[in-house]
């Protein structure tokens, strides 16, 4: 017998369950296509906040079926554009006082994240590092050259490309990603850093196929805010916005309560429709 999907004439207002279809996809939801959200902000504690206020209200809950956390569940955008005016301006989250949550991060481990970002170490138990991807290192494996050389430091040769052929160009694109990556357990997240030149300022236009909002977005941004300040200053050029793009940027159930808490919601719309005792466990 095939799988009945209900009706172009039924109200889509409540989730569907076909017990047909394979583990992962048991859930049909009300909508019918993506609902992209767009914010805008001005430092990166206010993109921060404002993410966590959005995906409380506009998330989707799913079980992850393969990936980081097999088997517990993330709320998660359809897809999210996070434009972000001055991110120097305020790089790590306020945590407001007598809010009995910790900080996602501090200035001390960002420093610690920038050297990540631009040096090419690698551990033994590491399949790659950012590091390694966007400057190079000195040795590398003859399985993932197959793939893409790394004995390329993208940062420097995006900085010469700008000072030697101007700010006309669209070549200037930092990639993380590789095709052998879809075979790796746990890929990178982070897949291009894409730059541009204009109005007198660097800009970083990012893309991620998966991130962390709570653990993952404050330290990554705040890291690569600091790799554009740098780059920005060896081209001579002013330090412009962050635009970040991704179909993946979640919260993990562990950290619901926390973002519900530094939000002020208790009762938020993406969760309501959870049995009670699974809206932050």
């Amino acid at each position: 017998m095939g799988v009945r999907f209900p009706s172009p004439a039924l109200n889509f207002c409540k989730a569907k369950i076909y017990p047909e279809l394979v583990k992962g996809q048991k859930e049909i939801m009300e909508r019918e296509f993506l609902e992209p959200v767009f914010i805008e902000a001005f430092d990166l504690d206010d993109a921060w906040f404002q993410c966590l206020s959005e995906i409380l209200d506009k998330g989707h809950v799913y079980t992850i079926t393969r990936g980081s956390y097999e088997g517990q569940k993330r709320l998660e955008f359809d897809f999210v554009v996070v434009r972000v005016k001055k991110p120097s301006h305020q790089i790590i989250p306020i945590i407001p006082e007598g809010m009995s949550i910790p900080a996602p991060t501090d200035m001390d481990y960002i420093q610690g994240y920038l050297g990540y970002l631009l040096t090419g170490a690698k551990t033994e138990t590491e399949d790659y590092t950012y590091g390694e991807r966007l400057v190079g290192r000195l040795q590398t494996s003859p399985d993932i050259t197959k793939d893409m050389p790394l004995r390329v430091n993208q940062v420097e040769e995006v900085i010469k490309i700008y000072k030697e052929k101007g700010f006309g160009t669209n070549q200037a694109t930092m990639e993380i990603g590789m095709p052998s990556d879809i075979k790796l357990n746990d890929p990178p997240c982070l897949r291009i850093v894409d730059t541009r030149i204009r109005y007198g300022k660097l800009h970083f236009i990012l893309y991620f196929r998966s991130w962390d909002l709570w653990g993952g977005f404050p330290s990554n941004l705040g890291g690569l805010q600091l790799v554009k300040q740098y780059m920005a200053d060896e081209i001579g050029v002013g330090d412009g916005e962050i635009v970040a793009v991704s179909k993946g940027l979640h919260l993990y159930d562990y950290s619901w309560d926390l973002a519900k808490i530094r939000t002020n919601k208790s009762s938020p719309l993406a969760l309501q429709s959870l049995p009670t005792g699974r809206q932050g466990d």
